[in-house]
């Protein structure tokens, strides 16, 4: 057994309990082997009127099943093009001596983001000459180049001093190999697990949601935004003609958000929907009546909405972007279509919409690969163990 000191910004919490749940996966996954697990999830000091004043009223812990999370304060000033780098220092000033009050010192810090976790536990780390992990999703990798100079240097500084570099698609390692040592560089995937999902209750689930049994239903799960290729759909759905085929939207707001809700109401396919702010449960409800999930992103790493399509047998439209190519196999578990090919994306929804046996059997081969590749959450968590427990030796 081995302790950890886990920093997760991008965390769930009682405000918004949909943010970075696959950190809580992550977390929750290593809690639940033979480790000891202290998590922090700073949080921003909040305005005291605003969009963000809700913040204000966060407990200093929240409880998260199989561990509990602490919220130190930190100083996050906007726009974050501005000021993003300062974050970066105020995270480094004051979560590290939060840390050092309040647990014991661990055998390994594992930072669930390069930036702002990693680099705002390297004073922590330093002063006890401990092993550091971090993540790296996709953001801070893709965009590198367009990061602010301080940004760039606090994150070369952190990647310079990490132990180990787990990325979460190979893509994204072969980024990260750019910039430091490739030996200490790793693809550590996510993943998903398929118990979770209630596809055996499929005709049961369509029945209570109102959707005829013969009805094609397409899934979107994401932030409303252009990275995630919302603007095509957005250009497409109205255009679409498709008769036994219903559209659900399901995401935690974002700048198009709007958009999105005039496109679905100009659709002239007969139902669509667009749902913010539902439970876990009724999203995985979701997956197991969704026969394609649609994700014609423009940047990703390895998203967590294809692992949880792959363990709910839902074929996958995307675009090959990042790591996405390395779970989709086109033409096999799903199409793999041009970013940002408005025409591409309106001819496949189209073709699939109108063959749920071909749909059906991609679903059912993306879920034999997930579990051929053990991408589940235990699988997660053994292969970060070996690489904690192999810097320990």
């Amino acid at each position: 057994m081995y302790s950890i000191v886990a920093s997760a910004v991008n965390h769930p919490d009682s405000v918004n309990p949909y943010q970075g749940l696959f950190n809580q996966r992550i977390l929750s996954s290593l809690a639940e082997t033979d480790v000891s697990l202290d998590a922090v999830s700073p949080r921003p000091f909040a305005p005291p009127v605003g969009p963000y004043s809700e913040y204000s009223e966060l407990p200093r812990v929240e409880e998260w099943g199989s561990y509990e999370t602490h919220l130190p304060r930190f100083w996050y000033l906007l726009p974050k093009r501005l000021f993003y780098g300062h974050a970066g220092r105020s995270f480094a000033k004051r979560v590290p001596p939060y840390v050092e009050r309040t647990f014991d010192v661990p055998d390994v810090v594992h930072a669930c983001h390069i930036y702002l976790d990693g680099y705002g536990m390297l004073p922590y780390c330093r002063e006890h000459d401990l092993p550091l992990f971090v993540v790296g999703h996709g953001a801070i990798l893709n965009d590198f180049d367009d990061l602010a100079s301080d940004v760039r240097k606090q994150v070369r500084e952190t990647l310079d001093e990490a132990t180990g570099v787990l990325c979460v698609s190979d893509a994204l390692a072969e980024k990260a190999r750019q910039h430091t040592d490739a030996a200490k560089v790793s693809t550590v995937p996510i993943g998903a697990d398929p118990e979770n999902f209630p596809t055996e209750e499929e005709a049961t689930l369509r029945r209570e949601l109102g959707i005829d049994p013969e009805t094609t239903v397409v899934l979107f799960v994401g932030q409303f935004i252009e990275r995630k290729g919302v603007g095509e759909l957005v250009e497409v759905l109205p255009t679409l003609d498709l008769t036994n085929t219903e559209f659900v939207f399901v995401g935690s707001g974002g700048e198009m958000e709007s958009d999105l809700r005039a496109a679905v109401s100009e659709s002239r396919s007969p139902a669509g929907a667009v749902r913010t702010g539902i439970s876990t449960a009724k999203l995985r409800q979701w997956y197991a009546v969704a026969d394609l999930l649609v994700l014609p992103s423009h940047a990703e790493g390895r998203p967590t909405v294809i692992y949880e399509a792959m363990a709910s047998e839902t074929a996958v439209l995307a675009t090959p972007v990042g790591g996405v190519s390395e779970q989709v196999v086109d033409g096999e578990t799903g199409v793999l279509i041009p970013p940002g090919d408005v025409d591409a994306l309106e001819a496949e929804l189209t073709r699939l919409t109108e063959d749920r046996e071909r749909l059906g059997e991609m679903g059912r081969r993306g879920h034999d690969r997930l579990r051929e590749n053990e991408w589940t959450w235990d699988g997660h968590a053994r292969r970060v163990r070996r690489l904690h427990e192999a810097a320990l030796e």
